[in-house]
């Protein structure tokens, strides 16, 4: 097994630290700094910072998060809503959870940040019904960071207000589609909404609305304290930064990773350990790409950078015992990914799909 350069954590850098969900842990360790910086320039000036970081969505589309944010409108003729979808109903996926148990502030920073560069004094954050400990989490956080005055009225004497609402889902998986999710939020049925209109436009009750990833957002203050330049140096030029993999199955070590995008599937699993008892891999599940299950003999190293790819990488590996069935009348499926500036293909026959 070759040894792999560790990257020098950034999202989850502080997710072994001792209690490190208290606000008293976050700021030894340069919480809310990035908060200070960001209020003392314009709104303009962050939107430009993301977009020249290249920051992608990490949500599933890969959209990029600076040019989502610009289509709000500059005018604040009606109110202005910044929703972070923490529903993460995607099965297998288990990187948002974690983040927000771990790092809740990070959340909350960004929260704070992305608003004023849209121009929004209210941010709802929705969180899987099921996740109650997560629920509880965001709670206390939320009202840590209103007491140190990092929410609420005049924020650190900036004149930017912000209140952030904490909403519990029903556990409707369709509610991890924005529109739908929006319409949860107005106590509606979760059911995706027609577009046009988009939430740029007409979302949350009508008004301009933005809806971010968890992990999208909590990327922000470190965008804010290390520069665009820095951001792009990890990853690839296409799809620069860091980004939190999950990796389960017939692995040594099960969990999540960050590694920075454009890593191959062989560096992810070497990060893991390897496969578990030095098996042979026989093939891994991505999401989103549901119940299509993709060998992987002799394609590890194809670089993960596709926005197919973005939406925390959920990877289940499992060994050659695992039932291998053919698929009837489906020859050939084609899965398309980008590398660089080109698109290429894979071509995967009937057998392999299980």
């Amino acid at each position: 097994m070759t040894e792999v350069d560790p990257l020098t954590p950034v999202l989850t850098k502080r997710w072994l630290s001792p209690k490190s969900w208290r606000l008293s842990v976050y700021e030894q360790l340069e919480g809310y700094t990035a908060l200070r910086k960001a209020l003392a320039g314009t709104p303009e000036q962050l939107v430009t910072l993301v977009k020249d970081s290249g920051l992608r969505g990490r949500g599933g589309a890969g959209f990029p998060a600076g040019v989502k944010w610009s289509f709000m409108p500059p005018n604040e003729d009606k109110p202005h809503y910044l929703v972070i979808n923490a529903d993460e109903g995607e099965p297998g996926t288990c990187k948002d959870i974690p983040l927000m148990m771990a790092d809740p502030h990070s959340l909350i920073e960004g929260c704070v940040i992305a608003a004023y560069a849209m121009r929004s004094h209210s941010c709802f954050i929705y969180v899987r019904g099921e996740a109650l400990h997560c629920v509880r989490r965001m709670h206390s956080a939320v009202r840590e960071a209103y007491q140190a005055g990092y929410l609420g009225k005049n924020i650190l004497g900036s004149g930017f207000d912000l209140d952030i609402t904490v909403h519990a889902g029903a556990g409707a998986y369709i509610c991890g589609e924005e529109t739908a999710l929006l319409n949860s939020l107005e106590g509606l049925r979760g059911e995706p909404r027609l577009k046009p209109p988009f939430p740029a436009a007409a979302g949350l009750y009508a008004a301009p609305t933005t809806v971010n990833n968890v992990e999208t957002i909590a990327s922000v203050p470190y965008i804010v304290n290390g520069g665009s330049a820095w951001f792009r140096a990890m990853g690839r030029e296409k799809s620069p930064g860091p980004k939190i993999f999950s990796l389960s199955g017939h692995v040594e070590k099960p969990g999540q990773y960050e590694a920075p995008m454009g890593s191959t599937l062989r560096e992810l699993l070497e990060l893991a350990g390897g496969m578990k008892g030095g098996r042979h891999i026989r093939y891994d599940q991505p999401v989103p790409l549901a119940n299509l299950h993709l060998t992987l003999l002799d394609k590890v190293g194809v670089k993960i950078d596709s926005f197919l790819f973005s939406k925390g990488y959920y990877l289940q590996i499992l060994d050659p015992g695992s039932v291998v069935r053919g698929q009837r009348g489906s020859p050939v499926i084609t899965l398309w990914y980008v590398d660089g500036e080109s698109v290429q293909k894979i071509n995967f026959s009937s057998v392999d799909i299980l």
